[in-house]
């Protein structure tokens, strides 16, 4: 067995992935004091809580740009780079946007974790930059107590085909293009309780690229968009609505949810985020 076997990078973090997200409420009091930029061109700033940032650059074009990164999600190292990219992606896609390039953030215990593994994170992300047709285009890293990755991501699109999270309208429907319970499944790996057979149901709904969302955004019927991740789905659906003035109703019988997710939800594993949230 190598040494990269050996080791779970779970093990080194305090909480997993999106999980170790500061909570909305303690985030809300650390962004009270700095008030919104006024600038024409910055047509979504942080003051609106949304995936990304965009700015118009001339005509109707736009930049998008957005950074993610959080503490290892899964223990192969390889595999925690793809998910980790493709979480970034994820946040341009929620615009209705298309990723243009991507530079990387790393955080690693050099004393703790061996440089190989670093190395390994980086090609798992590279892969996935590759999937999305992008350059990983270089990046920064520092020594931390505790390892995380991701990425600063660039992407354009058109202002007419940007879509926030609040601009929901009454009337809407909710539609969501994956299955909820990967938070679930993360938590029930870092305590090792999943199955060896559920591992490759959960890395392929983590690295799968929702790159769907650029389609998407072309659609006059859409008028908001979003990606669920560390908030959850109830945390969120309340962003939109409080973002568009509105309430929501979520008919838990309707949600889409992994089966093999339902396991771990009888054994009351839920993620420790979930009480912040």
């Amino acid at each position: 067995m190598s040494q990269q076997d050996q080791i779970r990078l779970t093990q080194f973090a305090h909480g997993a992935g999106c999980g170790c997200k500061i909570s909305p409420q303690v985030l809300k009091e650390i962004l009270a004091e700095s008030p919104a930029q006024h600038d024409v061109r910055l047509l979504v700033g942080f003051d609106l809580n949304d995936d990304a940032a965009v700015y118009r650059l001339d005509g109707d074009r736009v930049l998008i740009s957005t950074v993610d990164f959080f503490t290892p999600i899964v223990d192969d190292p390889f595999i925690y780079g793809q998910v980790a990219a493709a979480n970034a992606l994820s946040d341009v896609y929620a615009m209705g946007g298309r990723p243009l390039l991507a530079t990387a953030v790393l955080g690693w215990p050099i004393e703790k974790l061996p440089p190989a593994i670093a190395g390994e994170v980086i090609k798992g992300a590279r892969s996935i930059c590759d999937l999305a047709g992008i350059p990983l285009a270089g990046g920064h890293s520092i020594e931390s107590p505790e390892p995380f990755f991701g990425l600063h991501v660039t992407g354009e699109s058109k202002d007419q085909f940007i879509k926030k999270n609040s601009t929901a309208k009454e009337g809407d429907l909710l539609f969501l293009t994956k299955p909820l319970g990967v938070g679930i499944m993360t938590t029930a790996a870092k305590r090792g309780l999943l199955h060896e057979s559920h591992h490759e149901v959960l890395n392929n709904q983590l690295i799968k690229l929702n790159s769907l969302g650029g389609a998407v955004g072309q659609l006059d019927g859409v008028h908001a968009m979003t990606d669920v991740t560390g908030f959850g789905l109830a945390g969120h659906v309340l962003e939109m609505a409080q973002g568009s003035g509105l309430t929501a109703v979520l008919n838990y019988t309707s949600l889409p949810i992994l089966e093999e997710a339902k396991i771990y939800m009888q054994q009351q594993i839920v993620p420790d985020a979930t009480y912040r949230n």
